[in-house]
């Protein structure tokens, strides 16, 4: 940790439910490109709150998705078909994309202000 520990606790809460939602958009709506745009936004959003090891928040909203599916398909009527679950593991890409560039935004916005 750096010199202030910061208590990510409530971060991966947010995390979670970013991925949950993300899972909630692409078992009822079924476009798996905006499931990919809330995934994105969601790392970018994660990565500029905590830029330090974006791969977690890559993990933590990732693996909801596929989760939310599976409870889906378990629990609801919506059932998402088996091509539907396999293909919510590929929404682990854009959650790269959206955290490292939320990460790497963050970090230059800070350089800047030292800068002054």
């Amino acid at each position: 940790m750096g010199p202030r520990a910061e208590n990510d606790s409530w971060v991966y809460v947010v995390a979670a439910a970013c991925g949950v939602a993300a899972g909630v958009v692409d078992v009822v709506i079924g476009d798996l490109l905006l499931t990919a745009l809330v995934v994105v936004a969601a790392g970018i959003l994660l990565g500029i709150m905590r830029p330090r090891r974006p791969w977690r928040w890559v993990i933590t909203v990732g693996i909801f998705i596929p989760l939310t599916e599976i409870a889906a398909y378990l629990l609801l009527t919506v059932k998402p078909s088996r091509a539907q679950v396999y293909a919510s593991w590929l929404l682990f890409l854009p959650g790269i994309a959206g955290a490292y560039g939320g990460s790497v935004f963050r970090n230059v916005v800070n350089n800047l202000r030292q800068g002054k």
